[in-house]
């Protein structure tokens, strides 16, 4: 079953190396037959939150806001890949998340942390599943987490060396697990 996944990734640095994760998920999502897309919350460029969505007047929000709305709605599942900042939370990405509310609902997520050392952003993956689990979305058991990102994946989102062998064996047992409860939550909102 072919399954709409959006991949969000969260970092506003000048020297983005989680992109390189980033555009990996999506393009191995692609490769197993899914319509995966990147939602990067530097070039959505949504204010730091005052108003969330459901604040707005029908037809007042800004039009990215509104349109990031749509796709967050007809969605299968997630991805997060998310850094690790100060052992918590990526602000850009939380930023983001936080404009929306009753869309994230009923669908699953799956969490890939990353960081430049040996922790490859775990505290930070911990940290997101309380947030998530607020808004509604169900975080798959398996999770993705990459050390030494620079190591591990190079300038063409390529693995290399012992961390990105790790993160190439892994990933599929990832992707099986998002899919499963993805595809059980697509054909039973295709039921209602």
């Amino acid at each position: 079953m072919s399954l709409s996944l959006l991949v969000f990734y969260g970092s506003y640095r000048e020297t983005r190396a989680g992109i390189r994760l980033a555009d990996y998920c999506v393009r191995t999502l692609s490769e197993r037959g899914h319509a995966a897309e990147l939602i990067d919350a530097r070039a959505v460029g949504l204010p730091m939150l005052d108003k969330r969505l459901s604040d707005y007047e029908p037809g007042t929000a800004p039009a990215a806001m509104t349109a990031l709305a749509d796709k967050i709605s007809a969605a299968d599942g997630f991805v997060f890949v998310t850094g690790e900042y100060n052992s918590g939370l990526q602000p850009g990405l939380k930023n983001l998340i936080d404009h929306y509310y009753k869309e994230w609902r009923r669908r699953p997520a799956g969490i890939v942390s990353y960081s430049a050392g040996r922790m490859a952003g775990a505290r930070s993956s911990y940290a997101w599943h309380p947030t998530l689990t607020t808004l509604g979305i169900a975080v798959i058991p398996a999770t993705i987490a990459v050390g030494a990102i620079t190591d591990s994946l190079d300038s063409a989102s390529q693995p290399t060396g012992p961390g990105g062998e790790a993160l190439a064996r892994s990933f599929p047992g990832f992707a099986d697990e998002l899919e499963w409860w993805a595809s059980a939550v697509k054909t039973k909102r295709e039921q209602d």
